[in-house]
């Protein structure tokens, strides 16, 4: 596989907040979003290609009972499933952050981090070449891969909000899967990449989660330690 960085830090987002986790990140990516943040590892890939036992070893480096298997998209990875179990098979809490564009299979996974794309993340043709732009609308929502997810696993339902009128898509995405999850369920986490970009969306999507029901997502990595590689 090849793997961007293994890092040890602490979990920024969604309901494990604040846990101390190993990161692996592999390369590669099947959607190019326009606002991603990690270019290194989705849309211009970087990294060593290793094998499950490397991986694990490295892993088993750090104290942390989570690892977080993350990306570009993991689940694109040829060897993630065996190293998943590897993992969860030596004790480890797995969770998976992946945009839900691929079918878990029967993955092991104890915390499913799915975060569908929104149409904010859809980029203009100039931005990758030609046909990026469609492919990215095509396959960025997956509501057969999504209710697999939601059935198969612990799971929460993250989104990046851009602006107030995302919320709309949001609920128009959740009515069309069979059983639309508990709000309570469903994070709404705002994009950027700066304290101050964040700060702005914060002032008005902490009202509407409070108002609608939904979780708010902080992305307290960039808070704490701004916007680099390996935190």
């Amino acid at each position: 596989m090849l793997i961007s960085e293994i890092f040890h830090s602490l979990q920024g987002e969604g309901s494990l907040a604040g846990v101390p986790s190993v990161f692996v990140r592999t390369a590669g990516c099947n959607l190019r979003c326009t606002w991603c943040d990690t270019p290194y590892a989705s849309w211009s890939p970087e990294g060593t290609q290793m094998g499950v036992a490397e991986i694990v070893a490295e892993v088993s480096r750090h104290p942390a009972r989570h690892v977080v298997l993350t990306g570009g998209e993991p689940m694109l990875a040829p060897g993630l499933p065996e190293l998943a179990a590897a993992l969860h098979s030596g004790g480890r809490h797995i969770t998976i952050e992946t945009a839900a564009t691929i079918a878990p299979a029967g993955i092991a996974c104890d915390l499913a981090s799915l975060s569908p794309k929104l149409r904010n993340s859809t980029p203009p043709s100039a931005q990758f070449g030609p046909g990026w732009s469609e492919r990215h609308e095509a396959a960025r929502w997956q509501p057969e891969v999504v209710a697999a997810w939601l059935r198969g696993y612990e799971f929460q339902l993250k989104f990046v909000v851009a602006n107030e009128g995302d919320v709309a898509e949001i609920e128009s995405l959740l009515a069309q899967l069979p059983a639309p999850p508990p709000r309570h369920k469903v994070l709404l986490m705002p994009e950027g990449t700066t304290r101050e970009a964040l700060a702005a969306r914060t002032s008005w999507l902490t009202s509407l989660c409070r108002d609608r029901g939904y979780r708010f997502a902080p992305r307290l990595h960039v808070e704490w330690f701004g916007n680099k590689r390996g935190v």
